[in-house]
């Protein structure tokens, strides 16, 4: 039986070989494989801020970028803070 019960196009046999190599590995190195996809989702993100945004500056891709992933009223805290500390 699937690990996640959802649409896949990863076959059950396949599925059990990844489960395996997962549990395979050591706790700090399932985290850094965490770390480095959280990290590449962040940096395809911010590089989408800038393809559609062409010319801002990379303070503006960051508040972006946090407006989009933690939503508007962090968004604006973020940037009100960061108006009255330069």
């Amino acid at each position: 039986m699937p690990l996640i019960n959802a649409i896949s196009d990863t076959s059950e046999d396949a599925e059990a070989v990844l489960i395996e190599l997962l549990r395979a590995k050591s706790p700090t190195r399932r985290l850094q494989d965490a770390i480095s996809a959280s990290n590449l989702v962040a940096e395809q993100c911010k590089n989408a801020i800038r393809r559609m945004n062409p010319g801002i500056s990379e303070d503006e891709v960051r508040l972006r970028f946090v407006e989009l992933n933690y939503g508007d009223a962090i968004g604006s805290k973020v940037r009100a803070y960061l108006a009255s500390n330069p």
